[in-house]
């Protein structure tokens, strides 16, 4: 065969100049971006009793994490967002994977549960305990657009990954506290509990580009209500998660992913004000920003090896007796032969190399659960991202169930499910992940 050498010199210059397809890539690559999701007009709040908004405190936002291990890529969204139902999750997976052509546990989408953002989406399981607050229809034209700007972000995000390295490490924080409120008798209210469970670690994820050490990303895992704020606040705000985060985005020039933990019966020091000024809403950037700032600096962030492996399991538990469920929600309840309703709870995992076990799930988990999760974990870091992808009810161990009080009037199982889980987990974690 003969070749026209002009046709072919073009066709050398063309193949030079092709940059490497998403997956390509032999050695770690990231990058993130953050989106500008707050709404030019007045939105329905979610959190607390049926409000709408009357302005802004500070902006609210998705930030977008994009990482490729050469093989595998995980996309992972921060929402400043109260809640999003399971189904709305199902409904943006599908056009995540339809457009990026990667499998459905390659895409987490978790809230910061902000008790000051707009609904997103159908209400979901709450509408079943809270049906007076959901009177009103969701607003399409406002979720359409936060779903516009997750998919754009991600686009964005997959053009701009570069080669990367990251590291891992641990910060604590005393910016949250019990707040399973206990009188002389034993009933149990919202409040302040300083002797209740706990969780003050932060997990932390550190991304830098390689050979400059530049920032590109952090990613913060901690457990904390988004309820600084009261319902008496009509103020678009991110509450201490988004203020958290723009204040380290501002001392380190790169954004700060901030995944909530098990924050089921964790609240912030400063909770349930009616404004962000009489929340002290600010003392959180040292409260718990600056220990995530000193936290981030001892840790080396020198891994490009990098290696990611990906599970999910579904836990059966029975339903709570008599308690109804939204249709849009089919997908998660089965029915028994017997009649028995089952909850079908999907449960997600990332291992990341041999010392990273992630697991995530749609639930308002109280941190003893998590906790002892860890405890038992053969991960050395092993983190829980709780309010990810979806929101399926609160979680309690049977202690807590039998004191009574707010959260388990919210929550659709059955008081053995959250040994269920721990078992459950924990045995995913200690065999299926770790072999992988």
């Amino acid at each position: 065969m003969r070749w026209n050498l002009g046709i072919l010199s073009l066709l050398i210059i063309f193949s030079l100049g092709i940059n490497p397809t998403p997956g390509s890539s032999q050695i770690f690559q990231s990058a993130v971006v953050k989106r500008n999701i707050t709404p030019d007009n007045s939105q329905n709040l979610l959190g607390y009793g049926a409000r709408t908004s009357t302005g802004v405190n500070d902006s609210i936002y998705h930030r977008i994490l994009v990482m490729d291990d050469g093989k595998s890529e995980f996309f992972l969204v921060s929402s400043d967002i109260c809640l999003v139902s399971p189904s709305e999750y199902e409904r943006v997976k599908a056009m995540v994977m339809k457009e990026f052509g990667i499998n459905g546990n390659q895409f987490w989408w978790s809230v910061t549960h902000t008790h000051s953002a707009p609904e997103v989406g159908p209400p979901g399981l709450p509408e079943v305990f809270l049906g007076n607050r959901y009177e009103h229809n969701f607003d399409t034209a406002y979720t359409n657009f936060t779903v516009r700007e997750l998919l754009s972000g991600l686009r964005e995000a997959r053009r701009l990954v570069q080669p990367s390295e990251f590291g891992v490490g641990w910060g604590f924080s005393q910016a949250n506290i019990n707040r399973r409120a206990r009188d002389i008798n034993g009933h149990t209210r919202l409040g302040m509990n300083p002797d209740g469970p706990v969780d003050r670690k932060i997990g932390i994820l550190k991304i830098v580009e390689k050979g400059s050490g530049d920032p590109i990303a952090l990613l913060s895992n901690y457990a904390i209500h988004g309820t600084v704020m009261s319902g008496q606040n009509l103020l678009i705000s991110g509450d201490a998660p988004g203020v958290v985060s723009q204040y380290v985005e501002e001392k380190t020039g790169a954004p700060l992913l901030f995944i909530n933990g098990a924050a089921g019966n964790i609240a912030p020091i400063y909770s349930v004000y009616p404004s962000p000024g009489a929340g002290h809403l600010e003392e959180f950037k040292v409260l718990l920003g600056d220990k995530i700032l000193q936290a981030q600096e001892a840790i080396v962030a020198n891994r490009n090896d990098v290696h990611f492996e990906f599970g999910e399991l579904i836990m059966k538990t029975p339903r709570k007796e008599g308690l109804g469920w939204p249709s849009d929600l089919d997908k998660f309840n089965e029915q028994t032969a017997n009649g028995q309703n089952t909850i079908l709870l999907p449960i997600q995992f990332l291992k990341i190399n041999k010392d990273i076990g992630i697991w995530a799930a749609p639930l308002e988990l109280f941190c003893e659960l998590s906790n002892e999760i860890r405890d038992r974990s053969p991960f050395p870091y092993t983190f829980y991202f709780g309010y990810t992808n979806g929101w399926l009810g609160y979680m309690l161990t049977e202690e807590e169930v039998g004191y009574g009080g707010y959260e388990p009037t919210v929550s659709p199982y059955r008081p053995e499910a959250g040994r269920q889980l721990v078992e459950t987990v924990s045995a995913y974690l200690e065999g299926e992940l770790l072999s992988k």
